[in-house]
């Protein structure tokens, strides 16, 4: 009875090859468009959240004013190297406190110059913001003090710059960054696109006093970076972190904050959270697909039974089943 069944099916099929054609296209579309849409939907998510934890792990960047974006540090004063000091040794669960100054400099070797940014920092801005060295080696405590002439540099940098393989060549080598040169110790490990889309690899590492003495001319720090221990209680310690910050800029009970806590999980949570609502919007669109597929189906289906039901009626009529 099964093989009979089987054989009529494919009968009926191979009388209506076209008809048979379209009604499994429709099917096929529809699913494929689900598949596709939910899977192009995960991978952005999933793209967003290995973005954000390029940035750094457990990480809360501290800046000036009350909020992010221009003219949000308006008024506000800066911070100092020794807020990063007061935080690693004053708050539980800090695995790395850095700070950060930037600026925007041209910088100029073996015959080529290029537009980056230079940073300054200590090695703790290696731990906050998972950085990896693909060559070279870190900053002496010495050179950190007395602000030496020496720098390590992005991928992006050092290809621009020196060319050559991945990782390879520029050590050793002298980049002039404004008015003084630094000697080229170490290569960052690449890390690619930014969720921001900022490359990640233009930049020049230079120790913090190195920055402050010879590029900016100002003590001056604009970003705190640290770096959670795994485990710690988040709430706790950017609560502690704001009390601390508050007390270090005397700031009365009833002023505002003058600076602003960003905590990269919120952001990567946030974007996710985006992302998925549009992974769900685009899967209802592939849904519809796939309904209409499926009453194509139904209607197919509706017309060959109506089509046969004479001789669907004379097959029962003679005992058929």
């Amino acid at each position: 009875m099964l093989l009979n069944t089987l054989f009529l099916a494919l009968r009926s099929i191979r009388r209506n090859l076209l008809r048979s054609f379209l009604t499994i296209l429709g099917i096929v579309i529809g699913v494929s468009a689900v598949i596709t849409m939910v899977t192009l939907g995960n991978g952005a998510t999933q793209a967003v959240q290995t973005q954000i934890a390029s940035l750094g792990s457990n990480l809360l960047m501290v800046r000036v004013g009350q909020r992010q974006g221009p003219g949000g540090a308006a008024g506000a004063p800066q911070f100092k190297e020794a807020d990063a000091a007061a935080i690693q040794s004053q708050i539980g669960g800090v695995a790395a406190a850095a700070p950060e100054g930037r600026a925007a400099v041209t910088v100029v070797g073996n015959g080529r110059n290029w537009a980056t940014n230079v940073t300054g920092s200590s090695n703790a801005w290696f731990v906050t913001g998972n950085w990896k060295l693909a060559s070279g080696r870190l900053f002496e405590d010495d050179e950190q003090r007395a602000g030496a002439a020496v720098c390590i540099i992005g991928e992006t940098v050092r290809r621009e710059i020196f060319g050559g393989a991945l990782g390879l060549g520029g050590l050793g080598e002298s980049l002039r960054i404004k008015q003084f040169s630094c000697t080229v110790i170490g290569v960052l490990a690449s890390k690619g696109q930014a969720a921001m889309g900022n490359d990640q690899d233009d930049t020049v590492l230079v120790p913090l006093r190195t920055l402050q003495r010879r590029v900016t001319g100002s003590l001056k720090v604009g970003t705190l970076l640290i770096s959670m221990e795994d485990g710690s209680d988040n709430t706790r310690l950017k609560a502690s972190l704001r009390q601390l910050l508050r007390e270090r800029r005397k700031l009365a009970d009833a002023d505002d904050d003058n600076f602003n806590i960003l905590d990269t999980q919120q952001l990567a949570d946030t974007l996710s959270g985006t992302t998925q609502v549009m992974t769900t919007l685009l899967g209802a669109v592939a849904a519809v697909s796939l309904l209409v597929g499926g009453i194509g189906i139904m209607n197919i289906m509706l017309v060959s039974v109506t089509e046969r039901t004479r001789e669907i009626g004379l097959r029962l009529a003679i005992g058929a089943l």
